[in-house]
């Protein structure tokens, strides 16, 4: 199905599996890359030197284009960027708006930039400084996200840039895939779908627990970073919800000492990033603290498995999957059943 999208990136369909940390490493990308998507590698959990190596990983798995995840206001952000020109990614994403300056790096370069947004301004921004398009996240969609529904921010965002739009949050399946196209959109981006694939390295006792939910046990909560996040509900969120700011700051120190021996990443460094997420919010200390450690709270959960330790972003759409495709059954089956939606409307108007 050749879409704005499918031009501007060069892959065979209009489906984007999202950039999740410690989810969206080599061998999920590589697969949503050859079943005829485009993935996202996640690069804010990893090591600039482990960033060049996950590229040339994913490289090797596949010839089909692929982008990187990026954070923004990330202190090492220009160190990543060059990366990715030296190795070649087609496309650069951002969770947050890159700077004007960042983008014309990287355009200069000839790499795509596709920023996520969760508001119409900051589309009409970023398409300002040079974007070449959007990823529009609803509220449906998991990890950090806002109030406004994907049904009505999408058509606001449509009507309001020139640049290709790819609508986030609630999607799974064939049916969104049109409803998407129906608003204006370009194409689907998918997380918790991609992340529920027998291709995801996320462990099966993970998966497991995201499949037994339903759509109650999808939670928004600002205890983790002060931020609203959208998550399976656990003891853990609930123990952070509950936790008095003391018990809090202990809890953040600990992860936050873990999350640094790990990422190689001073105290200083972890503290500016994670006061760089506050986006004018007034977050006490530990909550600064676990804005700069998340990656350890999703770590507990998507590789060690620990899902009474760690944090479990989610969609809303974790309450109606059940089953675990490979990304090409996955990626198939979406588009088959988009077509034969397209295909029956076709023969409704003819009708008509």
């Amino acid at each position: 199905m050749e879409t704005a999208l499918t031009r501007l990136v060069g892959v065979r369909q209009p489906i984007v599996q999202t950039g999740m940390g410690w989810v969206a490493g080599p061998r999920l990308v590589s697969a949503s890359a050859n079943a005829g998507a485009l993935g996202i590698l996640a690069s804010a959990t990893m090591t600039a030197d482990r960033l060049r190596e996950a590229i040339r990983e994913v490289k090797s798995r596949t010839d089909a284009p692929f982008g990187v995840n990026l954070r923004a206001d990330a202190s090492d952000a220009g160190d990543r960027v060059r990366i990715l020109v030296e190795e070649g990614v087609r496309v650069a994403s951002f969770a947050l708006a890159p700077s004007a300056e960042l983008i014309a790096e990287l355009k200069e370069a000839g790499v795509v930039v596709i920023p996520s947004i969760g508001a119409r301004r900051h589309a009409e921004k970023v398409e300002a400084w040079g974007a070449d398009a959007v990823i529009v996240q609803g509220g449906e969609g998991g990890g950090h996200t806002g109030e406004v529904a994907t049904t009505v921010l999408l058509p606001q965002v449509v009507d309001a840039v020139r640049i290709p739009v790819v609508a986030a949050g609630g999607f799974f399946d064939g049916r969104g895939l049109v409803a998407a196209l129906a608003y204006g959109a370009a194409g689907v981006a998918m997380g918790t779908r991609f992340l529920l694939t027998s291709d995801s390295t996320v462990p099966d006792a993970v998966k497991a627990r995201y499949l037994a939910a339903t759509v109650r046990d999808v939670t928004v909560t600002t205890a983790v970073d002060g931020l609203p996040h959208r998550m399976l509900r656990t003891d853990l969120v609930a123990a952070l919800e509950n936790s008095g700011r003391a018990r809090a700051l202990l809890h953040a120190v600990r992860r936050a000492a873990r999350f640094r021996r790990l990422s190689g990443l001073t105290w200083r460094q972890m503290v500016r990033d994670g006061l760089a997420m506050k986006h004018g919010k007034d977050l006490s200390w530990s909550q600064v603290l676990l804005a700069a450690n998340t990656p350890m709270l999703l770590r507990s959960a998507m590789v060690d498995g620990r899902t009474d330790l760690g944090v479990m972003a989610s969609g809303q759409v974790a309450g109606v999957i059940e089953d675990l495709p490979a990304c090409a059954e996955l990626v198939e089956r979406i588009m088959k059943e988009a077509e034969g939606i397209l295909e029956s409307l076709e023969s409704l108007r003819s009708v008509r």
